[in-house]
């Protein structure tokens, strides 16, 4: 088997969800990091829109297959469909019940388009925007914490060790990268006591430990 190819940035929460389906799946792979801009070596630039015409990381090249995929839900489920036929990190639909694959979807959604998005926004605000916008930043900062309450809530229901019941997932992988920025957006989730456990829970894991050291080590892209 071939390695597949992750293109990531190693400060952005996104390629880590793929790195950790890949870890978890046991599938050989290399990092090929790139900057931000338009350089030759950037997500903006004509090598990487090559890639991925949207000029963001993750992209994901499996050359056993011939596909690219690029957003992180995309390369997650064609990691999933492709790699993981015993569902060991996704409901198989043959055996799970009807409201366990809701929940895996909806779960999945809730971070792809708000949590995430919020925690995204924050950061820039904290530390991007080129003219100081309290206001702004303050609108997502309440919403980046409503999302947290939502997923403390979540934790207290599922028993705490994994996002749905029943053990670890790729939900878990989707929120974790996200999560972890909290640092990034300068939270204070202190009261958060079963978000912490789970953050140490599966930040003790040793495919996530690996990641998050080797991914930043990765050789760019282009060289030179």
């Amino acid at each position: 088997m071939k390695n597949l190819i992750l293109h990531a940035h190693n400060e952005g929460p996104n390629p880590y969800k793929v790195a950790m389906i890949m870890e978890n799946l046991k599938i050989p792979y290399d990092v090929k990091l790139w900057d931000f801009g338009d350089g030759e070596n950037g997500v903006k630039g004509p090598n990487f829109l090559k890639i991925n015409e949207n000029g963001r990381v993750p992209a994901l090249e499996d050359p056993n297959t011939s596909v690219v995929a690029w957003e992180s839900y995309a390369c997650v489920n064609y990691l999933l469909r492709t790699y993981d036929a015993s569902h060991t990190l996704s409901p198989d639909p043959s055996t799970a019940s009807p409201q366990e694959l809701v929940d895996y979807d909806k779960w999945t959604s809730f971070l792809i388009s708000t949590l995430g998005p919020m925690m995204g926004q924050l950061g820039w605000y904290v530390h991007s925007n080129p003219v100081a916008n309290e206001d702004a930043r303050a609108r997502y900062e309440q919403q980046a914490l409503r999302c947290f309450d939502v997923l403390e809530s979540q934790l207290k229901k599922s028993g705490g060790a994994s996002v749905l019941p029943g053990g670890f997932s790729a939900v878990d992988c989707h929120f974790y990268p996200w999560v972890l920025d909290y640092t990034y957006g300068k939270l204070d989730i202190g009261k958060y006591e079963a978000i912490q456990a789970w953050m140490k829970g599966v930040g003790e894991r040793e495919e996530v430990k690996k990641i998050y050291e080797e991914v930043p080590k990765a050789e760019k892209a282009i060289q030179g």
